[in-house]
């Protein structure tokens, strides 16, 4: 049996993990890291708040949680490297880098989004993008009122591959806030917006605006359990890789 760390075991992808490995044929959690108590019993798992117990009763780590606590769990794989799969969205560039520097002792997979659906997505969007080169481009997402870095991990991803298909550097044209008489919108600026409100597990809007007509293209997450098990197919998936960065692209062979 493959055994897997969940670290943030107490948050609400964590849960969703533990429910999900518990009747798995190839898997199990062997370990729990959560600094909050479970919503249940882990038969046969270790569970603990110490990163170095956590990390020896282990093959392989999923981690969803804060930017900070990727950091600190980051920071000791690099003393202790393990095979890594995180969805922790809101990464700081120092915090992004730890992430390659771990790549270079052990297989990490990072994704902003764990689903089918938006792997397909960017490449759709990827797409519209260098063909409708006249049309504006406009992205909203929507969370749930807990959800604290805006715009999402994922409304950022789909900006980027926008934007590249476009030969362009998604930090010189995003736009994320609009106030006042701000002037015409320039050709070039990709908006990318949040809205956040009541329990909205994720919602994912590309639209492609010219005179005449518009093009939207939409994905709506309706349960978290999507990235939990997106998740738990990636740690299956990395745990055989060599050192390097690896995206939810590979995993799925796209």
């Amino acid at each position: 049996m493959l055994n897997i760390g969940i670290y943030g075991g107490s948050g609400r992808v964590g849960t969703l993990l533990i429910k999900n490995l518990a009747n798995d044929d190839v898997a199990k959690v062997s370990a729990v890291h959560a600094l909050e108590k479970l919503e249940s019993e882990v038969p046969g798992a270790v569970v603990t708040n110490d990163l170095d117990t956590f990390i020896d009763n282990c093959d392989v780590i999923i981690d969803f949680t804060l930017p900070e606590g990727t950091q600190a769990l980051v920071e000791k794989l690099l003393q202790k490297p393990k095979p890594l799969v995180s969805g922790t969205t809101g990464l700081s560039l120092h915090q992004q880098n730890l992430l390659k520097e771990l790549a270079t002792k052990a297989p990490v997979l990072y994704a902003t989004n764990m689903s089918l659906g938006i792997a397909i997505l960017k490449r759709l969007v990827a797409l519209a993008s260098d063909k409708l080169r006249d049309f504006d481009i406009e992205i909203v997402e929507m969370h749930h009122r807990y959800k604290k870095d805006a715009p999402s991990g994922t409304a950022l991803t789909l900006a980027e591959f926008a934007a590249k298909a476009r030969g362009l550097e998604l930090d010189k044209v995003r736009v994320s806030g609009r106030d006042g008489n701000i002037g015409e919108r320039t050709k070039d600026e990709i908006g990318v917006f949040a809205l956040r409100g009541g329990d909205i597990v994720g919602r994912h809007t590309v639209g492609f605006y010219n005179d005449g007509e518009y093009l939207e293209l939409n994905h709506t997450a309706t349960s978290r359990d999507t990235f939990a098990k997106g998740a738990i197919k990636a740690a299956k998936w990395v745990v055989s890789q060599e050192p390097g960065l690896y995206t939810i692209d590979d995993c799925l062979g796209l």
